[in-house]
């Protein structure tokens, strides 16, 4: 460092980091003593190792531990229960360190940059901005294992809210649920036997994510607004029949007993409006005006073909249709419209039965003058946010555990709930 500050012109960033790894140094040895002043968690000459079980002190055992200021050595103390052939190592339970070298504080940040990009990327980002040292595997186990334990702290939710009776506190106005699904990158055992939309292996399985928000207010245009910081999130790569729970468990918390109005929006696939009746009974069903627009559009170059100067003119007609809420004309223009082509007349006939069967989630003007939303972007934003920019990075195989567990890390951070799970995390 002397050489460095003797320079002509210093290189202050070499000055930076020479401090930085002092001072990282003098934390081990302060932090490495204060940690070794308690006997190693010694606890008497027996101790409790199971429920009635007691196990006998053998001595000490010697851990290194990373930390945020660098690797400590830990002395431990160390019981065996002869009769249950288990161990317990009382200060690693104090400490946070059961089964793991990694403090807690380097878990944290292990969790945030593995949810946040890939783990090669935080393994460097690591080093670089903390200078802590771990590989890209370790970011990788450690960021699973932090997730799949907040998939696990969301379960009791529902159970909870169940046993108790819920005290209104403040009535919601609005309470809007949105769902959808996208696809993510798995590796080849995890699609195993299921077909792709080319007749091939499949090389995504679906994750379906869901968002809650509310609505208190509508500016005098009428638009609708969300309330500021009252989005939340979930997801998960699972079955609707699994994802109909878990997005009902967020509504609860999220204050569904106390809301006067209840919106699923989606974007008219059956599974959406099964979970909807199943769970969420009361509530008024809008579908996805955009979704809608896209079936037209998609309709009309099919029957005309997309070089066809007719089949603009013939969309933007029922788009008009559509904003006004008047489905059944929509319904009566598809049914004019014929082909002489088998497949095309199939598609038209499924057209206007999704018309017809969706018609009463499609009074747009009636919505829109009620204030309410008619659109699914917040949930669709969740999904490239969620999914898009974490999963579906080039190159990118996911397993469905791993996935899943990136996912709520993500869900929990996009929903400003990350301090809660972590503080949480190990009182639970």
């Amino acid at each position: 460092m002397g050489r460095v500050l003797g320079q002509e012109k210093p290189d202050l960033e070499a000055l930076e980091m020479a401090i930085r790894d002092s001072v990282h140094q003098i934390g081990c040895r302060w932090l490495e003593t204060v940690l070794n002043s308690d006997q190693g968690g010694y606890g008497g000459p027996k101790m409790e190792v199971e429920p009635g079980q007691a196990g006998d002190f053998l001595g000490y055992r010697d851990k290194e531990v990373v930390t945020v200021v660098g690797p400590v050595n830990l002395q431990r103390a160390y019981y065996y229960c002869a009769e249950s052939q288990q161990g317990r190592i009382p200060k690693d339970e104090a400490l946070d360190i059961v089964g793991t070298h990694f403090s807690p504080g380097v878990r944290r940040m292990m969790g945030r940059v593995g949810s946040k990009e890939s783990f090669n990327e935080g393994r460097q980002d690591l080093e670089e901005l903390a200078g802590i040292r771990v590989t890209t595997k370790q970011v990788e186990r450690v960021a699973e294992e932090i997730g799949e334990q907040a998939q696990a702290s969301r379960l009791p939710e529902l159970e909870t809210r169940r046993s108790q009776k819920v005290v209104p506190l403040k009535t919601i106005p609005t309470l809007y649920i949105a769902y959808d699904g996208t696809g993510v990158p798995v590796v080849p055992r995890q699609s195993e036997g299921r077909r792709g939309k080319k007749a091939e292996q499949a090389k995504t399985r679906e994750a379906k994510v869901g968002c809650v928000f509310s609505q208190t207010c509508v500016p005098g245009k009428g638009h609708p607004v969300r309330d500021e910081g009252s989005t939340s999130y979930v997801g998960a790569i699972e079955t609707a029949e699994a994802f109909g729970p878990r997005i009902y468990r967020e509504a609860v918390r999220r204050g569904l007993d106390q809301a006067k109005r209840v919106v699923v929006l989606g974007d008219g696939a059956p599974w959406i409006w099964k979970i909807a009746d199943e769970h969420f009974p009361a509530a008024l069903q809008i579908v996805d005006l955009y979704h809608a627009r896209q079936h037209l559009a998609e309709l009309a170059k099919l029957v005309y073909g997309p070089t066809h100067p007719n089949w603009k003119p013939w969309a933007t007609a029922r788009y008009e249709q559509l904003d006004a809420g008047q489905v059944e004309k929509v319904m009566g223009a598809i049914l004019r419209l014929k082909s002489s082509d088998l497949k095309i007349q199939q598609q038209l006939d499924r057209e206007r039965n999704y018309f017809q069967t969706n018609a009463e989630r499609m009074r747009y003007a009636d919505f829109r003058h009620q204030g309410w939303f008619v659109g699914s972007g917040v949930v669709e934003a969740g999904c490239k946010t969620i999914i898009g920019l974490r999963l579906k990075q080039s190159g990118m195989q996911w397993s469905v555990r791993g996935a899943n567990a990136i996912i709520a890390l993500r869900c929990l951070d996009l929903s400003g709930r990350w301090e809660e799970f972590w503080e949480n995390r190990a009182v639970g």
